[in-house]
């Protein structure tokens, strides 16, 4: 099993009075490892899944006598996709605040759902924590320096998802299963959307302009879809932990770009799933798109797990000046070009520079522990 990096993390925060939220993308592991810490507690322990209609109609809004009837004798209670469960946050603050020997855990594939229904009643009662497919680092630590960079191509084009690191003879057929499942099924299904034919353009529309800004105005003509609903699928693909959006930096000069965006997928092998390209890296023709997803994903699985406040961007001006990645911390920046031939020459603008006093580095295969490690 794949040590996961939140695993001692989670398991210090047993019992210290909070509930304990663990949200991530279905298939990414938040199973394993709660169960995994439940037996490394060797306590009395009550797992409710969600997906169940028997559980969900137990949940509904119970008074606290049947609570108390339903944790029974168990000091750990575990509710997956806890999202799915009716005003779940009251539920859970009965929990928390009338059976303090119990620590509830719960775990959730949409980040919208479970936090809305759980941020108010539980403000100040509980720890988040995100789960995503396994990390670069995790991945290293499991196999070995030597093996991880020769197997590094390989992820770039496959990803990360345990079941995809867990059938390498399978992987594309995972892969496939994986995105029909989890993309297309659940999250139209679970989300109300109600043009599924939409929603499979735009995420092939997002899949080949990884790295490069998008606009709701050119997604909406690709797509055939308004630019409001363009906009409330991304925010759905978002919080349900498929894409991520990336702002632009614009503060000091004047013709920076301030209204478009760069979208990232969390996962390679998603992406490559999505628009049908799992092809080896040497034969593909977008191997800096996927250097770059790669990398950005990661980062933002880095800055989680290590609890940084990060604010992070691109930059670019009408002039077409250009940097992939700033990021800023206390108030100094620190700006990036990712490359994955490492040869390749790279001059950060001066009136960035200058303007922002950053730091500037160019990360390509030699040095990309340095961000990501």
């Amino acid at each position: 099993m794949i040590l996961r990096e939140l695993e001692q993390v989670i398991n210090g925060k047993i019992h210290s009075g909070k509930v304990i939220i663990l949200l991530g993308p279905r298939q990414a592991g938040k199973t394993t490892l709660l169960n995994k810490i439940i037996k490394q507690n060797n306590e009395n322990v009550l797992m409710l899944n969600a997906d169940d209609p028997t559980v969900l109609q137990l949940l509904d809004r119970p008074n606290s006598v049947e609570i108390e009837n339903i944790i029974g004798e168990n000091s750990i209670v575990l509710i997956h996709e806890a999202q799915r469960v009716h005003e779940i946050g009251i539920t859970a603050k009965i929990i928390a605040d009338q059976f303090k020997h119990v620590q509830l855990i719960m775990s959730g594939s949409s980040s919208f759902e479970l936090t809305q229904h759980t941020n108010e009643p539980l403000t100040g009662r509980k720890w988040t924590y995100k789960l995503w497919p396994i990390s670069w680092n995790e991945w290293q630590n499991h196999v070995g320096y030597l093996k991880s960079e020769q197997d590094l191509e390989n992820r770039l084009v496959l990803g990360f998802y345990p079941d995809v690191l867990n059938n390498p003879t399978n992987s594309t057929e995972v892969l496939s299963e994986l995105t029909d499942s989890y993309l297309y099924k659940d999250i139209l299904m679970y989300s109300n959307l109600k043009k599924p034919l939409g929603i499979k353009k735009l995420l092939q529309a997002l899949a080949y302009q990884v790295g490069n800004e998008v606009s709701l105005r050119e997604l909406s003509e690709i797509v055939g879809i308004d630019p409001k609903t363009i906009d409330k699928y991304i925010d759905v693909l978002e919080k349900s932990f498929v894409v991520f959006r990336l702002n632009p930096l614009s503060r000091n000069l004047r013709n920076e770009i301030k209204t478009n965006r760069k979208i990232y997928f969390y996962d390679n092998g998603i992406r490559n799933s999505i628009i049908g390209q799992l092809q080896a890296l040497s034969v593909r023709n977008d191997a800096g798109q996927l250097w770059e997803n790669f990398l950005m994903s990661e980062r933002v699985k880095r800055i989680h797990y290590s609890r940084l406040i990060v604010n992070t961007y691109f930059w670019r001006t009408n002039r077409q000046q250009e940097i992939d990645y700033v990021e800023e911390i206390n108030g100094s920046f620190y700006a990036y070009e990712f490359k994955w031939n490492p040869k390749r020459k790279v001059r950060f603008p001066d009136n960035f520079t200058k303007s922002y006093d950053a730091e500037t580095k160019i990360i390509s295969r030699n040095n990309y522990r340095e961000l990501i490690g």
